[in-house]
């Protein structure tokens, strides 16, 4: 039965997917309107700190106000959503909790409330959507095995980059083409040194956050997302930072080449990402030796080789990941995990002169910025990983442009993404992991 079919028949049931939604931000707010005209399935409750948005978010989709609660505590939000009403709290805490709650999605992009929420969650049992990838390239493989140990879905959105590039990564590997690179156009400008107030009158003309907006041009969304797609397929990066060539969809098969072919790659088999007109899109570029293949892809005006690019030319954000929940929830998969646990990391790297003493403010901050480094090298160089860089203090002066590492750093040990990445690191070293993952997931195995 497809997806629709089944949600179609949840719908005659008058049992619709559940859902709760952590962020009420720009993405989140599209989120509900998306849902509210789908079949099967409701946004139920959102958890916001600022409670107006979630209310505004349930107004914006067509919920009358006399239908919507707000609650702080299980026993007020279970009753409201047993009554068909909709939930509203400032406590995201209180979703994984709620019994009429099928799944969850976190859409605030923060490290430390997308680990804390996606752990309550597989506590819980219930599913998790997580739009977060920021926390999912510092946390995401023991979350997925803390998910599968106890029966419940992890997985990444649908809409977003790494989500919309593996679709075409798994249609070229499931056809056995040679994968040379895939990988995203990069909406904004590139500047390492942007800051939430040199960008704050532009983001209050595009209506978003000025931290979001400076994660975007200081280019770590562009490593983190690259970074979660590495660790879903496995493909590494082409080098730290990646390349992120200028170019346009007609050239990406001549840049995104190996070095003998007059291309930019050292080797197969590479995450990367494009300045220029391949934004909003993304890409695969791939390559055959088969001669039928290569006549084939020819006849079919694919072009004339030797390389050739399946591309999407657009990715439509939270208004897709609602297939992630109805995939979680029905089909009981993910859309994209970290499968290949850690291949990818994404280290902190200072924008000015840091100096000892100060609390680093975290990803889209005035401080780092992230840039994707190969797993096994930023272990063996002990480079701080970005999502848990938030509330560290700093031992001792660093300079610009240098990369931190643990021990130029007293992390914030309270924090849950901190304390998931020490258990996480030991998982990964350690053949004890099952015993850990399997106490902290509530012991089933």
């Amino acid at each position: 039965m497809k997806l629709h079919e089944k949600l179609l028949e949840r719908e005659r049931m008058n049992a619709p997917i559940t859902v709760g939604l952590v962020g009420a931000g720009q993405m989140g707010t599209g989120l509900v309107s998306q849902v509210a005209s789908m079949k099967g399935m409701r946004v139920s409750a959102i958890a916001d700190i600022v409670i107006e948005r979630a209310r505004r978010a349930f107004l914006a989709a067509g919920v009358p106000e006399q239908a919507i609660v707000m609650a702080d505590d299980v026993a007020t939000a279970d009753e409201a959503l047993t009554a068909g009403r909709r939930v509203i709290t400032r406590s995201a805490d209180l979703l994984p909790q709620l019994a009429g709650l099928e799944a969850i999605i976190e859409a605030t992009g923060v490290p430390e409330l997308g680990a804390r929420i996606a752990w309550l969650s597989i506590l819980g049992r219930k599913h998790i959507v997580s739009m977060n990838v920021e926390a999912d390239v510092t946390v995401g493989p023991l979350l997925k095995r803390m998910a599968d140990v106890g029966g419940v879905v992890y997985t990444g959105a649908a809409g977003d980059e790494p989500a919309a590039t593996l679709e075409l990564y798994e249609f070229a590997q499931a056809l056995g083409l040679t994968i040379l690179c895939a990988g995203k156009g990069k909406n904004n400008p590139l500047d390492r040194r942007a800051t939430p107030d040199s960008l704050a009158a532009e983001a209050r003309a595009r209506g978003m956050s000025p931290r979001m907006l400076c994660s975007f041009v200081d280019g770590t969304k562009t490593m983190v997302e690259m970074a979660a797609l590495a660790n879903a397929t496995g493909l590494r990066p082409s080098r730290r930072g990646l390349h992120g060539p200028q170019t346009d969809i007609e050239q990406l098969t001549k840049v995104f080449a190996l070095r003998y072919q007059g291309g930019i790659l050292e080797e197969a088999g590479v995450v990367d990402y494009a300045i220029g007109n391949v934004a909003p899109g993304v890409f695969v570029v791939f390559t055959s030796d088969l001669p039928v293949v290569i006549d084939e892809l020819r006849y079919l005006k694919m072009g004339d080789g030797p390389n050739w690019v399946l591309y999407r030319p657009y990715h439509l954000t939270s208004l897709e990941t609602p297939l992630s929940v109805a995939r979680a929830v029905l089909n009981g998969e993910p859309t994209i995990a970290p499968t290949h646990g850690m291949v990818a990391e994404v280290i902190a790297v200072a924008k000015r002169r840091l100096r000892a003493g100060e609390q680093i403010d975290g990803i889209g901050g005035s401080m780092i910025y992230g840039l994707i480094e190969r797993a096994e090298i930023a272990r063996a160089e002990q480079l701080l990983p970005i999502g848990i860089a938030q509330g560290a203090i700093l031992r001792t002066d660093i300079e610009q442009g240098q990369p931190l590492t643990y021990t130029d750093v007293m992390l914030d040990e309270n924090q849950t993404v901190v304390q998931l990445r020490r258990l996480q690191d030991q998982w990964l070293l350690t053949a004890s992991s099952g015993a850990m993952v399997t106490s902290l997931s509530g012991g089933r195995e």
